[in-house]
């Protein structure tokens, strides 16, 4: 009996490694529509909106289609399996593109909008790959899963600013409507990846089995993770999406801006080679922890001078910061549930996530505009205090139970 569930567990490992690769290759091109709006939606927001103030509008309403989208990602996935949803992303990845260029074409700040809406959709469902990766998998191989594809981010971290670099000038005087044309045919090169994705459709058992979603999520265990996951990608995000317009106000130039968010993303999914390997040997709660704590550096960099390497150091810093906390957050989400009850747990987990980044990034243009660059920068520091102490709480109670019932000469439940 040992030997044949050794075996069913390589054989789904290998399946596993075979999404694993074209997860990644998914990740990197999708994420060249994440990077594309990122470094051109406030400077393109500032050109076509009504004032100042509503220049990073564009930004938020991309973290609002990341936040409406995960619950629908999450049903697409358990009524019809997670290629669909995934054919379904990309689809949007190729209207965003298409919109994104005709609304810089037409001077419309608020299709440009609705373009960055439907781009967040698709980052939505881009979310999902980490947790798809690990769909099968054994529980050795589960962190690995999700760290490998996350690091097909690396690529995106170049593709995407280059992409812009190459694209911005070309249809003069229209800054950047080329750059979102070419991101549409990045979108359709992605579908044809995702389509190959070997993940069957869910049994019928599937669709209404495993515990209530309240119960699953009252554990402590999921209430620490859910909230260093709000805590770390919100954040992140604040300081991002500011950075290419604080940069302009502080005179550098649109390489600078582009040049800081390529290392900034190949400094959130870099660490991703090994971050696995990481929480495998010392546990999430640790590395979790390490990023926060990053994260906390970057803001500290950042108040320390407005020069464009003081810029990139906060950006590339900030982006190590993020992979170990998100990754090592979302490790954590997988030890909470049960197989059947995956997809909604997860899509849960990332409507908490990127539904607070949606009611802060609204924030940004605001903080930027009327407090300044500082100001963004000091916000940073007291979440990542709460989340330190409630992961430290939690942690300390869970070895305070182990300890009580190895004591007692009990074996702890399996959650």
């Amino acid at each position: 009996m040992l030997d044949v569930t050794a075996a069913n567990e390589i054989a789904a490992d290998a399946r596993v490694r075979a999404n694993v690769v074209r997860l990644a290759a998914a990740q990197a091109l999708t994420g060249a529509n994440s990077a594309v709006i990122f470094a051109t939606g406030a400077i393109v927001g500032a050109t076509l909106a009504p004032d100042m103030s509503f220049a990073t509008v564009p930004i938020s309403m991309y973290v609002v289609g990341l936040a409406a989208g995960t619950l629908p990602t999450g049903a697409i996935s358990r009524r019809f399996g997670r290629r669909a949803a995934f054919i379904t992303g990309t689809g949007l990845g190729t209207l965003t593109g298409l919109l994104g260029s005709f609304a810089i074409l037409r001077g419309s700040f608020a299709l440009f909008c609705l373009a960055t809406f439907l781009g967040g959709l698709y980052g939505a469902v881009a979310q999902s790959y980490r947790f798809a990766a690990a769909d099968g998998a054994s529980a050795a191989y589960r962190p690995k899963a999700v760290s490998w594809v996350m690091a097909g981010g690396v690529f995106a971290g170049v593709l995407g600013p280059q992409l812009v670099q190459w694209t911005m000038d070309v249809w003069q005087p229209y800054l950047f409507a080329f750059s979102f044309l070419v991101q549409a045919a990045v979108a359709l090169v992605a579908m044809g990846i995702v389509a190959g994705v070997d993940m069957p459709r869910p049994a019928p058992a599937d669709l209404h089995g495993g515990r209530p979603l309240l119960t699953i999520v009252s554990q402590p265990r999921f209430i620490a993770a859910a909230l260093c996951g709000v805590i770390a990608y919100p954040m992140m995000n604040l300081v991002m999406t500011s950075a290419p317009l604080a940069m302009k106000m502080c005179g550098l130039s649109l390489s600078d801006s582009n040049f800081g968010i390529q290392w900034h993303i190949v400094a959130m999914y870099g660490p991703s080679f090994f971050t696995g390997a990481l929480i495998a040997r010392f546990g999430a709660p640790k590395i979790v922890a390490a990023g926060l704590l990053l994260e906390a550096a970057a803001a500290t960099i950042g108040l320390s001078g407005v020069t464009a390497m003081h810029f990139w150091a906060t950006l590339i810093v900030l982006g190590v910061g993020w992979n170990f906390s998100f990754i090592g957050a979302s490790a954590l989400v997988l030890e909470t549930h049960r197989p059947q009850e995956r997809n909604k747990v997860q899509a849960f987990n990332d409507f908490l996530v990127f539904g607070m980044m949606a009611i802060g990034s609204f924030s940004s243009g605001q903080l930027l505009a009327n407090y300044g660059w500082s100001a963004v920068n000091m916000v940073v520091f007291p979440p990542v205090v709460l989340g330190l102490a409630v992961l430290s709480l939690v942690s300390w109670a869970k070895r305070r139970k182990a300890r009580l019932e190895a004591a007692m000469g009990e074996f702890p439940d399996a959650v």
